[in-house]
């Protein structure tokens, strides 16, 4: 018989991926009220070990921004199998909030933030003539027809490494506003239109700004062309306000394979 893989011990690296809806919370980050996911998450750590931990997340996230994968990690000051995180934690969690697997013993040079090389963000928008209902707070809603064809075109001109200052938020702490978009598919389901986006990292409602400018140019108000001159300008006053947080779901960070972690989870829409 082999042996037994050993639990974890004191003082080592605990890495957790976690899902949330977004709706009810103020953002990923610890608040002052306790109203982050960070604060429901750290209490019930808490809960769970009878003495409190900080966590470090892959990727924040804003009020009303959901999330199927974010990955957190923290270093345990007690031992617990596996198992016994998930249905532990989860236990003492919100209904909203659920972790989906735990990864015990990591490598403590392993960080949830630093250690990914790209992250991923899904925006699923309902355009039809009616406002969500039943997906209400779960989706991004336009009720102007939208040309996947002018939408296509125009994201064609993000892809590669540029400076995103025009589609940066003026709270956004990054240091630098240059960042490489690896992929954004569009494509239509239904009364849903969904954008896909795929970079080493993103800039505080990047996203959101991108997709609100995108509408712009797939409801004819703007040319296509006018997207590429607004990146190129660089001025955030020129692209479109930014859109709002409820289609937005952080799919999850990717890590090399040498800390064998799961991968981030394949995105769904809801409804869909």
């Amino acid at each position: 018989m082999g042996a037994e893989h050993p639990g974890p011990q004191p003082g080592q690296r605990v890495v957790l991926g976690l899902s949330y809806l977004g709706s009810t919370a103020c953002g990923w980050q610890s608040q002052p009220s306790g109203c982050g996911v960070q604060d429901r998450l750290e209490r019930a750590l808490q809960q769970f070990l009878g003495q409190p931990v900080r966590t470090v997340c892959a990727g924040r996230t804003d009020a009303g921004v959901h999330a199927l994968g974010q990955v957190v990690h923290f270093d345990s000051p007690l031992q617990r199998e596996e198992f016994s995180w998930v249905r532990g934690v989860n236990a003492f969690l919100p209904r909203e909030v659920a972790v989906q697997w735990a990864r015990t013993g990591v490598s403590s040079g392993f960080d949830a933030r630093r250690s990914a090389f790209q992250r991923r963000y899904r925006y699923v928008l309902r355009n039809h003539p009616v406002r969500p209902a039943l997906d209400a707070g779960r989706v991004g809603w336009t009720h102007r027809p939208l040309d996947l064809d002018r939408l296509r075109a125009a994201a064609q001109c993000l892809l590669g490494t540029h400076d995103f200052s025009a589609f940066r938020s003026s709270e956004c702490q990054a240091r630098s506003p240059v960042k490489t978009l690896h992929a954004i598919d569009i494509q239509r389901v239904g009364d849903y239109v969904v954008f896909d986006l795929r970079a080493n990292a993103f800039l505080h409602h990047m996203v959101r700004n991108l997709v609100g400018s995108l509408l712009a140019v797939g409801n004819g108000s703007k040319p296509v062309e006018w997207l590429a001159d607004v990146l190129q300008r660089g001025d955030r006053s020129l692209a479109a306000p930014t859109f709002m947080p409820d289609g937005l779901y952080f799919v999850g960070p990717d890590y090399p394979a040498e800390f064998g972690l799961p991968a981030a989870p394949h995105p769904w829409a809801p409804l869909f």
